[in-house]
Formats: C-alpha cells, structure tokens, sequence
C-alpha cells in the first residue's frame, strides 16, 4: 500500500486515526500546543494514546483517561489541573465544532489561540 493511502496512523498503537475528533495532533493544534508550522509534519495519535493531555478532557460524551505516574492530574496543583481542564476540554469540544461547521483549518484554533498567532505575524 502507498504511504498515501495509509491514512494517518497513531504513532502509539500504528491504528489509523480514522477522525479529526479522535486526533490528538488536531486537539494540540486548537489549544496551541503545536505550532501551525509543523502541523503537516508531526506525527499522529489517538487522544486515548497520549494520556497526559487526554486525562485533561472532562465531558460526559469523553471516557476519562487516567494517566499513571509523575504526570498524573491527581498529584498536580488542583489550580493548574482546572485551568488545564477547561482548557483541553474546550479544545476537545472545538474539534467537533469544526467538523461540522465546515471552517477553514487555519481557523480551526480556539479564539485566543488565533489571537496570539495573529500577534506573532
């Protein structure tokens, strides 16, 4: 099979990461985690497969995801795992958004994150 036609496989569990709203490189890129740049280059995973972001998204329609170790929310500064919560959960939530709204990728980011690369333009 052609690299092309191999979707975009998880770096973790080499599955295919068959949606956007299942994708942490996307789910990076709306909180900007990731720079824009690179989006094309860096490689794919599961939400599920990167636990320490993924244990960060809290909504009844998300399966929590406890990550084990010294990144676990649950030995962090209660302050710092909210902000982190709302945070990634918002992005979370804004990758379905996206999908349905038929938006343009470069607006794919939440509001603040656009701001701040329109400021570093």
């Amino acid at each position: 099979m052609a690299k092309c036609d191999e979707g975009y496989l998880c770096e973790v569990c080499g599955d295919d990461v068959g949606a956007i709203t299942d994708s942490d490189l996307y789910l990076r890129y709306v909180i900007g985690m990731l720079d824009p740049e690179v989006l094309h280059t860096t490689r794919e995973r599961h939400q599920r497969c990167n636990p320490s972001l993924a244990q960060y998204i809290v909504d009844e329609k998300f399966a929590p995801v406890v990550c084990e170790g010294p990144f676990d929310k649950r030995e962090l500064d209660p302050d710092y795992v909210r902000q982190r919560e709302e945070l990634v959960t918002r992005g979370w939530r804004r990758l379905r958004e996206v999908v349905k709204s038929g938006l343009p990728i470069v607006e794919y980011p939440l509001p603040e994150v656009l701001a701040q690369l329109r400021d570093q333009d």
